[in-house]
């Protein structure tokens, strides 16, 4: 999503605008570091963590890996550096001596291997087509990697005479199952001798030829592997399979299992829906997968089922079908299983016991749990997660005590965050819906102000408390202008149960329409509300919220349409995941226009007055940028103030800073011209 721009002159604004900047300015904002994705060693001793920073001169999210002891807060240090690319899903070797990861140090992706305690990353791999995803035997003593297929012979051959085109439904790349023998000793004295190739059978003068291990082909079917787990036995390689890379296709997902002795291949899992592998007991006899059995009409709302299958009598058994939520199995240990879901705005670890039939949840004192791993000796789990009040960290939890490892929230001591409240409110329906209030430090409950709404996308997002809300929203710094922002869990929203999920099915736009306009008539009724000066924002799902309130509400100042969908029926035929439509409208466009008419902000355009910036980006796939058009088209033509930037280059995410920052202005001018009273007609150059 880069800048086409139908909205772009670039001069300088005025000083009384840059009066109104915040103390804190976007670049500082963008350039938070992240740590995110812990991995602990078998003992229990270290973590490898990531964290994710901000390179501006080349214009990219820079991540590297970083290693903490366990027992000593603020021990990390930096383990890789890959220049002009990033360093990626670590693992430690199952002896701990080594952490992997991938890198494309200058020809592809490739496995590399580095000591703990630092020094020279080794290549293990230089696969020509690049590895996408690998995993160690639970005996080290092999690695697992799937890689995206090369084109073929006659693929190139098509190409070299006819050029480039696709067709629609065909010709996508599948990927591949491969293994090869880990030998350190082969690695460290590969090229320490030339290679000869004996002339003829005589010739027994050749030196010895020491090269790296050689990969084999283990699965190569027509489909495409998602996810691959090892037996804990290192016998068996369970993997998820779909007919094709399209998200789509996702929802026809089975399950197989390579044995490594004989690589025959068995589907076990084939129901006719989704069905996902989680992880294995650790006697390798049995295994945890998510599915959705036979429902192919309701499997984006609706709660997933977890399911234990026994490879001995090869029977599958539903666990935990009395919890309402979506469940995600993290590990299979001598406790039970643990699983990790959403409870309303947190997001908790829980531990289920086999033999009980029950669960609790596990007390760790975090309001969000984003990732956890597990040591396999002592029962240690590395944690990232953060409370309400902080940005994520590294955590170690042992022995009911939490051990904070990384100090992320320290880059924001200083700055002038906004406080948060959660906030509750009863819809037009009658629904109970919940949303995030953020306010001034300085908040005067006796004072009228600004009042911003953020929608979140999905429609199964969940917005949160936090210090610094993200991406192009400068929510933080609206605050500190002097606004209150409420940040909406419209029906549909994740962590509130199946039945709010399914709230909005049928009644797209409609019913969120009702749980946004109630909650700002909720806030008015305080009496803090400067209802003269009030505008609305979302990206994605909230852009399609967004854009519904333009043409079926004059309440706000101004809107912004980020990737929003316009028209159900235009989308319905150009995005890549259709079923997405099919299943919240319950029907095809040709069998009920009437619904996608109702749903569909284009259908009340002649009724928009609100001043609208629509935000897209130019290969957007899954909001395709025809929706963002039809909506500009259809404001201007009815006397309606709209402008459209197009991020190009980017799809349905501003990914790179640059553009983001971009975005964050276009934000910031829009609703400081039209909110604010701010007359700011363009971007800054210094």
């Amino acid at each position: 999503m880069k800048s086409i721009i139908i909205f772009y002159c670039v001069t300088l604004i005025s000083i009384s605008a840059f009066s109104q900047n915040p103390s804190t300015s976007f670049e500082e904002w963008i350039s938070l570091k992240q740590v995110s994705s812990p991995v602990i060693s078998p003992d229990g001793k270290l973590v490898v963590y990531t964290v994710t920073s901000t390179d501006w001169g080349a214009n990219r999210l820079d991540a590297e890996l970083w290693v903490s002891e366990t027992t000593a807060r603020n021990s990390g240090f930096q383990l890789t550096r890959t220049n002009k690319a990033s360093s990626t899903n670590a693992q430690f070797s199952p002896n701990g001596e080594w952490i992997s990861f991938l890198a494309d140090r200058g020809d592809k992706s490739q496995i590399f291997i580095i000591s703990p305690k630092g020094g020279e990353a080794i290549q293990v791999t230089k696969d020509e087509d690049g590895i996408d995803a690998y995993k160690w035997s639970a005996d080290g003593k092999q690695i697992a990697f799937i890689k995206t297929n090369a084109e073929n012979k006659n693929q190139k051959s098509t190409n070299e005479r006819y050029g480039g085109f696709e067709i629609e439904d065909e010709g996508f790349k599948q990927n591949s199952l491969w293994f090869m023998n880990f030998d350190i000793d082969s690695i460290n004295t590969a090229g320490y001798l030339p290679c000869y190739q004996k002339l003829n059978s005589k010739d027994d003068t050749h030196t010895p030829c020491y090269a790296m291990p050689k990969a084999s082909l283990l699965v190569n079917a027509n489909y495409y592997i998602s996810n691959f787990e090892w037996s804990p036995d290192s016998k068996m390689i369970a993997f998820t399979f779909q007919p094709d890379a399209r998200v789509k296709s996702s929802g026809r997902s089975d399950i197989a299992l390579v044995d490594m002795a004989s690589k025959k291949v068995q589907v076990v899992i084939n129901n006719t829906s989704t069905d996902n592998f989680q992880i294995w007991s650790k006697d390798s006899k049995q295994f945890v997968y998510s599915s959705f059995f036979d429902d192919t009409i309701s499997n984006f709302y609706k709660n997933n089922h977890l399911v234990v299958y026994d490879l001995t009598n090869k029977n599958s058994k539903e666990i935990l079908n009395g919890f309402d939520e979506v469940k995600n199995a993290i590990e299979w240990n001598e406790d039970g299983i643990y699983f990790s879901a959403l409870d309303k705005m947190k997001s908790s670890l829980y531990l289920y016991h086999p033999s009980k039939n029950n669960y609790n949840k596990v007390a760790i004192d975090l309001d969000v749990i984003t990732s956890a791993s597990f040591s396999s000796q002592n029962n240690t789990i590395a944690i990232n997660g953060r409370n309400f009040s902080s940005l994520n960290d590294i955590y170690v939890f042992n022995q009911q005590r939490l051990t904070k490892l990384s100090d992320a929230s320290a880059q924001i001591e200083k700055w002038n965050t906004p406080t948060n409240e959660i906030v509750q409110w009863k819809s037009k329906d009658g629904e109970m819906i919940e949303g995030v209030l953020l306010k001034p430090k300085n908040f005067d409950s006796h004072k009228k102000y600004p009042l911003l709404v953020i929608i979140h996308g999905g429609p199964t997002g969940v917005d949160r408390p936090e210090p610094t809300p993200t991406y192009v929203y400068p929510m933080m710094q609206c605050c500190e202008k002097g606004a209150i922002v409420l940040r909406v869990n419209y029906r549909g929203s994740a962590g509130y149960g199946e039945k709010f999920r399914s709230l909005n099915v049928n009644n797209l736009g409609v019913g969120d329409m009702w749980d946004v306009v109630s909650g700002v008539d909720h806030l008015i009724a305080k009496g803090f509300v400067d209802t003269a000066k009030m505008g609305c924002m979302g990206w994605s799902q909230g852009g399609y919220i967004s854009a519904f309130l333009t043409t079926n509400t004059n309440i706000f100042k101004a809107i912004s349409v980020g990737a929003g969908i316009s028209d159900w029926m235009t989308y319905y035929v150009s995005t890549d995941i259709t079923p997405f439509t099919k299943q919240y409208l319950n029907s095809t466009p040709w069998s009920n226009p009437a619904i996608y008419q109702k749903t569909s902000p284009i259908t009340n355009i002649t009724k928009a007055k609100t001043p609208t910036l629509i935000q897209h980006g130019e290969l957007d796939k899954r909001v395709p940028i025809s929706d963002a058009y039809e909506l500009y088209r259809g404001l201007l033509d009815n006397n309606v103030i709209a402008k459209l930037v197009v991020y190009k280059g980017f799809g349905h995410g501003i990914t790179k800073p640059k553009e983001r920052l971009a975005a964050i202005w276009h934000n910031w001018v829009w609703f400081n011209h039209y909110v604010f009273g701010d007359k700011m007609e363009s971007l800054p150059l210094e």
